[in-house]
C-alpha cells in the first residue's frame, strides 16, 4: 500500500468505529420491527457500540491492499436485500477509501429491485448494481445488443426463510408443500398435519423484487401465485400480518426473518420430516424475546443443506471504463476476509 493510503488508513481507522454506529441509521429510515425494536440484531448493534480502534484498523488494513481503486462518484443500487450491506459495510469502504464515493440511487418511478437496478446499469444510469438473483439470459441480450457485457460476482450466501404465526402447531415445510400453497393446491392447514385453519399466504409482487423473482422460479418452479394470494408492498406489513393471523404465511429473505420475535421462522425440508431449520436450534421463544433473538443458521446455508438457499451478486457492466473498474473493485473489497466478516455481521453468510 502507497505511502499516501497508509496516512489515510492511520488517519481515519479513529473514525471507523462511529461510522459503524452511523450505518444503524438505515434500520431507523427503513421502519421498525414488527414487535417495536430496531431491525438490527442486538449482537450486532453490541458489537458496533463496543468495537475499539485496534479493530477497526485491521479492517482499514484489509480493505486498504484492494488495488486498481477509482476515484469519483458512482451510483450504484438495485436488490433491497442488499440493504443492510449499503448500511453497515459501504460507509467503511468509503472512509478507507474516501475518493471512491458510492451513491444510492433508486429509479424515478420504478419500486426498487433486483431488476430495475439492473435495467438501470444496461440503461447507463448506474455504475453497477446489487442483485439477489442471477441474471436472465434477456439481460445478457441486452447488454449485447448495447455494445458491452454483463458480470456476476457472487460476494454473500442468503436464504429465504418462512415465516408462520408462533401459535400454529406444524413442525415444518416441503418445498412442494411451499410450492402448493402458493399455487392455491392446499388451503387449510389440516391438509399438511396442523390445524383446521384456513391457510393465508402473503407475498410481495413479482415484478417488485428479485426475492420474488428467485422464489417464483425456485420454488414454484415457473408456475403463477394462486387467486388466494394476498399481495402486501413490505416485509415489515407482511410479517405484522402473520403476527396477526394464526393462518398466515410469508416468505422473505432470512436476515428480515428469523430474528423477528412476533413470527416463527419455519423449518424446510426437502424431503417430509427431514426439517431444517433456518435458525441455530435450540429455537428461542417469543417470551424471551427480544432479550435472546434467533440467529441465522449458517451453517446449514453454507452447506446447502437448507433447501432455498441462494447467492448475492454485484453486477458489473464490462465496459473497459471506470464503471467496470468500480464495479470490480466494489466485488473485490466485499471479497477481502474482513469483507466477508462485516457482510456476516449485516446477517448474511460469507462465500469466503
Amino acid at each position: 500500500m502507497s505511502q499516501k493510503n497508509e496516512t489515510t488508513v492511520l488517519v481515519l481507522a479513529a473514525l471507523i468505529t462511529l461510522t459503524l454506529a452511523g450505518g444503524f441509521f438505515w434500520w431507523l429510515t427503513q421502519g421498525m420491527r414488527i414487535d417495536g425494536k430496531s431491525s438490527t440484531p442486538q449482537a450486532t448493534r453490541q458489537q458496533a457500540n463496543t468495537r475499539n480502534n485496534s479493530t477497526s484498523q485491521s479492517y482499514a488494513e484489509s480493505l486498504g491492499q484492494v488495488s486498481d481503486v477509482p476515484a469519483g462518484l458512482f451510483s450504484y443500487g438495485g436488490s433491497t436485500t442488499w440493504a443492510p450491506i449499503r448500511a453497515q459495510v459501504d460507509p467503511l469502504i468509503e472512509t478507507v477509501w474516501p475518493q471512491f464515493q458510492l451513491r444510492y440511487t433508486q429509479h424515478a418511478t420504478k419500486p426498487p429491485g433486483s431488476g430495475t437496478g439492473i435495467a438501470m446499469l444496461l440503461d447507463n444510469q448506474l455504475a453497477f448494481a446489487q442483485s439477489s438473483r442471477s441474471l436472465k439470459d434477456t439481460e445478457y441480450q441486452q447488454a449485447e445488443q448495447r455494445g458491452f457485457s454483463l458480470r456476476e460476482i457472487p460476494v454473500a450466501i442468503d436464504g429465504i426463510a418462512v415465516a408462520v404465526n408462533p401459535a400454529l402447531e406444524i413442525s415444518g415445510l416441503t418445498v412442494t408443500q411451499l410450492q402448493q400453497i402458493y399455487t392455491g393446491e392446499i388451503v387449510n392447514w389440516s391438509e399438511l398435519g396442523g390445524p383446521n385453519v384456513p391457510i393465508i399466504p402473503y407475498s410481495r409482487r413479482p415484478e417488485d423484487s428479485g426475492t420474488i423473482e428467485f422464489f417464483v422460479e425456485n420454488v414454484m418452479g415457473g408456475k403463477e401465485f394462486g387467486s388466494n394470494i394476498e399481495f402486501i408492498p413490505t416485509t415489515t406489513q407482511a410479517l405484522r400480518r402473520v403476527s396477526q393471523n394464526l393462518g398466515g404465511i410469508y416468505y422473505a429473505s432470512a436476515p428480515e426473518v428469523v430474528d423477528q420475535c412476533s413470527i416463527r421462522p419455519l423449518p424446510i425440508g426437502r424431503r417430509p420430516n427431514e426439517w431444517v431449520p433456518p435458525y441455530q436450534e435450540p429455537l428461542v421463544p417469543p417470551q424471551d424475546c427480544p432479550a435472546r433473538r434467533n440467529q441465522l443458521n449458517g451453517t446449514a446455508f453454507q452447506s446447502g443443506d437448507y433447501p432455498i438457499t441462494r447467492r448475492l451478486f454485484v453486477i458489473v457492466k464490462e465496459n473497459n471504463q471506470i464503471d467496470e473498474q468500480a464495479g470490480n473493485a466494489y466485488a473485490e473489497l466485499l471479497l477481502t476476509d474482513q469483507g466477508q466478516e462485516l457482510i456476516e455481521k449485516t446477517g448474511f453468510v460469507r462465500i469466503r
